[in-house]
């Protein structure tokens, strides 16, 4: 394993959090409906998040002496996280955050082993703690979908 082969890892988990944090907004800002000042203050929640860890992202690529990826472009390119169609109902809002969430938790996974492989701690630390906050947001997605 290579650092250049973290470094893209890393560069993917950029773009996955820049698209949700793009996602996030737009069901922030589009939700309707009688469930729409609980699910609104929570995809802010969500996007605020997301707004640390892609600078936390982008400042351990830099550390690990990489580039992070920075446009739009490169995002879309990169990310494994779809856009937003502005056609979701509520709920389906809601079952794409928790599908996209657990895509980054098992995705986070293969980093986190990536790190390790690499003796890169810190970036295997990130990740664990990414995974974490996920899992929990994941178990509380699928009960308000129940």
């Amino acid at each position: 394993m290579t650092n250049t082969t973290l470094i893209q890892s890393l560069n993917q988990q950029l773009a996955n959090w820049n698209v949700l944090y793009t996602k996030l907004h737009n069901y922030h800002w589009y939700v309707t409906g009688a469930d729409f000042f609980t699910l609104h203050a929570k995809f802010e929640e969500f996007y605020d998040e997301a707004a640390t860890y892609i600078d936390e992202i982008a400042e351990r690529i830099l550390t690990i002496e990489g580039q992070p990826i920075a446009s739009l472009a490169d995002y879309l390119k990169h990310t494994s996280i779809e856009e937003a169609t502005n056609k979701e109902t509520p709920k389906d809002m809601v079952g794409a955050i928790a599908e996209d969430f657990f895509k980054v938790i098992h995705e986070s996974k293969l980093l986190i082993e990536q790190a390790e492989d690499a003796n890169d701690q810190p970036t295997a630390d990130m990740f664990i703690g990414i995974k974490n906050s996920l899992e929990k947001h994941v178990w509380m997605l699928n009960a308000y979908l129940k």
